[in-house]
């Protein structure tokens, strides 16, 4: 079998934190190092660093002619650099000998609103480092290194520090008769989280009816995809946590509890910043009954990049 020509390519950068993340205006630098078996010619060695949003997805049955396809793309940045061409004197490639060899690189990526990196089943938001190696009548030999991106929030927004609280009630009928009221009171500390945290749910809860209730609180990710101008767009909802409490009997009032919902620390961050990809979380507060409608509360929660404290004492 033949050897390859080009081995052990690596791209190493700076860790700029210890999550080894990179937001906007940051200077990534480091360098490329590849080993080479033989002596051999290139063109030249390019970097681009790029960030793009694309979406796609189908309806319809199996048949080709019933199926319908829809996709967006959005082109975030593309810068290119070039380490290493060809004599700009004679044109002649390179000579680059066997073994190891390093190029340093730099290179910052644009100031801008830019959606965190995203993965779904129909769509992502990605950033990469892209190097090339040309070498003559030869197809273009492309590594990509992805770097994980975060879009910075204004943290010290009130808003986000601030607890939430919702409440419902309902009442059973069954023919003629009406149960008691069951109602539930959720709140949480505030409202914005990061990966690997948890959500503490304060659940205050009467159950005047005649039936067993159960306390479930859910982590919910809504990811939208869009087309351009938003003319179409597929929702796709997953459970990311779920905890159950004990069963809340009949004739109960006055109750309270307190349900820990874990976020995965794998969890992307809410993506608003973009026209045709939303990544939004609610934490869903549920009693539920056996033949009967549950009863809901809902929280619109923000997972970001930086801690935010609850309820923050105010400046001094």
């Amino acid at each position: 079998m033949f050897q390859p020509t080009i081995k052990n390519f690596n791209v190493n950068y700076n860790a700029l934190n210890e999550r080894n993340t990179v937001s906007s205006g940051d200077l990534i630098a480091g360098h490329i190092s590849f080993e080479l078996t033989k002596e051999t010619k290139v063109s030249s060695i390019t970097m681009a660093l790029k960030g793009k949003v694309n979406v796609h997805w189908s309806t319809g049955g199996g048949k080709k002619r019933s199926r319908r396809n829809y996709s967006a793309k959005l082109e975030l940045f593309k810068l290119k650099s070039v380490l290493l061409q060809e004599n700009s004197v004679t044109g002649e490639p390179a000579k680059l000998q066997p073994g190891t060899h390093m190029y340093p690189f730099s290179c910052q990526i644009p100031q801008g609103d830019f959606p965190s990196t995203f993965h779904g089943v129909h769509g992502h938001a990605m950033y990469s480092l892209t190097v090339g190696i040309y070498r003559p009548w030869h197809m273009s030999k492309d590594f990509v290194t992805e770097l994980n991106f975060v879009n910075r929030i204004d943290t010290s927004n009130p808003e986000l520090s601030a607890p939430l609280s919702g409440r419902n009630t309902m009442t059973l009928c069954c023919l003629w008769c009406a149960s008691g009221p069951i109602t539930v009171t959720a709140s949480t500390e505030k409202k914005a989280f990061i990966p690997g945290e948890t959500v503490k749910v304060i659940c205050n809860f009467s159950n005047y009816s005649s039936r067993t209730v159960t306390l479930k609180v859910k982590l919910l990710q809504k990811v939208v995809h869009y087309t351009h101008n938003r003319v179409s767009k597929r929702n796709v909802i997953k459970n990311m946590a779920s905890v159950t409490g004990q069963p809340i009997r009949a004739a109960a009032s006055d109750l309270r509890t307190e349900m820990m919902l874990p976020i995965p620390s794998s969890a992307s961050l809410s993506i608003s910043n973009c026209s045709i990809l939303e990544v939004d979380y609610i934490v869903e507060v549920i009693m539920s009954l056996t033949a009967a409608p549950d009863l809901e509360v809902l929280f619109p929660i923000i997972l970001c990049g930086t801690p935010v404290n609850a309820n923050p004492p105010p400046y001094l």
